[in-house]
């Protein structure tokens, strides 16, 4: 394949990504009506802390979530485990597992993401104040994810994700695609370009016994038990068009400051802009920091809830001679509206 023709499919590629994405975002009338939102929760703490912003240059198994195209972006293997404190005061957690694995300019990579929510009350009409027992609902998503790496310079890559939430008696499953396309360029690679459109998948709807309930006969003389069984209506997925660049400043040897922007165009709720900075010192010390602002009229039922200022750092530390594995630690933290915020933790095996 000709670099020529490469630069074809991608544009191309490109486009029917937009044009997807169009059809459905930016439209703040529509916010409450999707399901699933927990595909917009960010559970790696390296790209959380630049408000999930990073779709130019994330890379490894992170790009899972935000641009499938970097997956390959790693010099061989990634492990990375995460725990996230979602909107601290409210007692949920994220967490989260994956691996990626590159093979020539290919790579592969799985990711696992679960919501939990910790021991819930079960209260009923005639126990509003509870049973005295408890029940927790079960939120995964599994994703498989492909990427394509051309000298270097142009990234494309797919990832399907199955969707799962449930209780005890309550059920919904469907599956989402991403895409996404990274491109390199300058001296020493300074200039990203990313787009990834995210979430894109079938509708789902809640099916089990608990939506039926049992009433009695309702006309004549004869008593008998009823169950009536209620139809639950399907909702889509928050579909979610991404739009990044980031350039890289080198002030020394071994220092270099990543400055990034992004655009988010979402289908069920105001779209986002923001920009944000990352400073690496002696491949071992990162720091950074971002700004992501809603578009539009404000008010409170109208406003994404990560939106303001973000921050966080990462130290990487070699475990062997060479200096190739290398085991990392993320931390980050997302202002949200309401609550007190986000605390993403993840560790990183580089190997």
């Amino acid at each position: 394949m000709t670099m020529k023709n490469f630069y074809k499919i991608v544009c191309v590629f490109a486009l029917l990504m937009s044009v997807t994405a169009t059809t459905y975002a930016g439209n703040p009338d529509r916010q409450g009506e999707a399901g699933a939102s927990e595909l917009l929760l960010n559970p790696w703490a390296r790209s959380a802390g630049l408000h999930s912003m990073t779709t130019a240059s994330v890379s490894g198994v992170e790009a899972m979530r935000l641009n499938i195209a970097g997956l390959g972006r790693i010099e061989s293997r990634e492990l990375n485990i995460s725990n996230t404190r979602l909107f601290e005061g409210s007692t949920v957690k994220l967490n989260a597992l994956g691996y990626a694995q590159k093979m020539g300019n290919s790579a592969f990579g799985f990711s696992l993401v679960a919501v939990d929510f910790g021991d819930i009350p079960v209260t009923t009409v005639g126990q509003p104040d509870g049973t005295g027992a408890t029940f927790s609902p079960s939120f995964i998503h599994l994703g498989f994810g492909y990427s394509y790496t051309y000298d270097n310079k142009i990234s494309v890559g797919f990832l399907f994700r199955t969707v799962s939430e449930s209780t005890a008696d309550v059920s919904a499953f469907g599956f989402a695609l991403d895409a996404g396309v990274q491109y390199v360029s300058g001296e020493k690679d300074n200039f990203r370009l990313g787009i990834s459109l995210r979430n894109v998948g079938s509708p789902m709807k809640f099916n089990g016994q608990g939506l039926s309930f049992q009433t009695s006969n309702p006309e004549g003389n004869t008593d008998f038990p009823l169950t009536i069984e209620q139809r639950a209506e399907d909702f889509e997925l928050p579909s979610v068009l991404n739009i990044g660049i980031s350039y890289d400043f080198y002030f020394a040897e071994k220092v270099m400051l990543r400055a990034v922007s992004n655009f988010t165009s979402n289908a069920f709720s105001r779209d986002q802009v923001g920009a944000g900075a990352e400073l690496y010192i002696n491949d071992m010390f990162v720091l950074r920091g971002g700004y992501k602002k809603d578009f539009g009229s404000s008010g409170s039922s109208l406003n994404n809830v990560y939106s303001g200022v973000s921050g966080g750092a990462s130290i990487e530390l070699p475990f062997n001679e060479s200096g190739k594995n290398k085991l990392a630690i993320d931390y980050a933290y997302r202002a949200t509206n309401p609550f007190r915020g986000t605390h993403n933790f993840s560790v990183r095996f580089l190997f």
